[in-house]
């Protein structure tokens, strides 16, 4: 009874996983193939984290000319109209006389403000400046994560439908496998023994089908909400991939471009300059202040004494403001602006090993890469060959059903592992030169051409 409930399950299994390959099949069939550089352009539209950053990188385009500001003339009105009633006592010949005019005040004043000795201005000016540039380093930053990150999602969908292929093609071999069994068992050739192992390793391959399946589905959702649309059928690593040499092949040489150009560093190196004209417009509130200050006047009746007068003035001049004691606070704000200066360097010191490391880790898979496709490459044309030489032994009694599904497990691991390597050598490329800073557009599609 055993071997009946175990052909049942198994058959139930073949159902249910055929009907969802089915249906994956019928939604990759209904939307169109979207390539890798299709797949980047639509990330740099609809990806919600990269549009985050592009208006990030909008907004802070503005500090420069609001640092700006600071230094430039400024120039602002007033106009005053007031209804006035007042009581007027005058002496009169010994005698009170008592009045209610009645008027309207009016008054009116253009003033012109420029700025001759501002500490506090020209640290806001070249604050402004550095936020401006350190916006755009972050935003070159983004755009080359975005490019990792869409990079890697295609790819990783690729591998998990190179995974479910790769199950379906050894739950195949393990059926064909099991009619063999079945035929050879009928003619008293075969053992009970080769049966149930073929059996049970094609009851683990159904398991591992549904898994490769789901896997499938959450690649293909997280590329689908990289790139905000939905995927269709992915175009497949073309058959004269081959893997070119590192230029530079150093280490060094990438060391030394990474620290002049990756745009990770280079928005610390800006964020340590903001923080030092935080610092200088802190200190700036021990500083004098000289304005030079022009003004245009007009009342009417502006005050009781002046009623039904008219009045223009006309003023040039200078203004010096000296700050004397503010309460402490102009000492306690530069110690602030000093611990978050430190801290600005502290962080590009921590930014700097960060993308060291991530520096090495790709130069090292890059200069490994060649090497290890080269080698799998070579163990999956062995994999073949042990395969057919292990049916062919099976017929000469030499060999036993055990060492066909054995050899079959290798080769399709084997096949997996190059498929994966290929993969990495493919996301390392992108990574190297986006911890080096050298990534661009035309990366992008190098990696694309690989595709067909």
């Amino acid at each position: 009874m055993a071997p009946v409930k175990a052909n049942a399950t198994a058959s139930r299994l073949r159902r249910g996983a055929w009907a969802i390959g089915t249906m994956l099949a019928l939604q990759a069939g209904s939307a169109g193939a979207v390539s890798l550089q299709q797949a980047y352009e639509a990330a740099l539209k609809n990806d919600p984290a990269y549009r985050m950053n592009f208006y990030e990188n909008e907004a802070g385009k503005e500090n420069r000319i609001i640092g700006r500001a600071n230094l430039l003339p400024s120039l602002s009105g007033s106009y005053n109209a007031n209804r006035i009633r007042a009581d007027v006592t005058q002496q009169v010949g010994g005698n009170e006389n008592l009045t209610h005019p009645r008027y309207i005040s009016r008054s009116g004043v253009v003033q012109l403000r420029q700025p001759l000795v501002n500490f506090d201005a020209y640290a806001r000016y070249r604050q402004g400046i550095a936020q401006t540039d350190e916006s755009a380093a972050r935003f070159e930053s983004h755009k080359d994560e975005v490019a990792v990150r869409v990079v890697s999602a295609y790819l990783d969908a690729l591998y998990a439908r190179d995974q479910l292929n790769l199950v379906l093609a050894q739950r195949k071999a393990y059926s064909e496998q099991m009619k063999v069994n079945d035929r050879l068992f009928e003619k008293g050739e075969g053992t009970r023994t080769d049966m149930l192992e073929t059996q049970a390793r094609l009851d683990l391959a159904e398991a591992q089908v549904l898994e490769a399946q789901d896997n499938l589905t959450a690649a293909r959702n997280t590329l689908e909400g990289v790139i905000g649309m939905d995927p269709g059928e992915l175009d497949s690593l073309s058959a004269s991939f081959r893997i070119d040499q590192l230029a530079p092949a150093e280490f060094d040489d990438w060391r030394r471009t990474a620290l002049a150009r990756n745009p990770d560093l280079q928005a610390a190196r800006l964020a340590v300059d903001v923080a030092q004209q935080e610092l200088n417009k802190a200190r700036a509130g021990h500083a004098p202040r000289l304005d030079f200050v022009a003004s245009y006047s007009k009342s009417d009746s502006e005050t009781l004494t002046q009623l039904n007068q008219e009045s223009l003035n006309r003023s040039v001049g200078i203004q010096l403001n000296v700050p004397i004691y503010s309460g402490g606070q102009v000492s306690a704000v530069s110690r602030q602006a000093v611990a978050a200066r430190e801290r600005a360097k502290a962080d590009l010191d921590r930014r700097t090993s960060l993308v060291l490391v991530e520096l090495r880790k790709a130069h090292s898979l890059m200069l490994s890469s060649v090497a290890k496709v080269d080698a799998l490459v070579k163990a999956v044309n062995s994999g073949k060959l042990l395969v057919t030489a292990t049916e062919q032994s099976i017929k000469g009694g030499v060999r036993i059903n055990l060492d066909l599904l054995t050899a079959q497990q290798q080769l399709a691991a084997t096949q997996r592992d190059l498929a994966q390597a290929r993969y990495s050598y493919l996301i390392g490329t992108l990574r190297l030169r986006a911890a080096a800073g050298t990534l661009t557009g035309e990366d992008v599609m190098k990696v694309a051409r690989f595709f067909e």
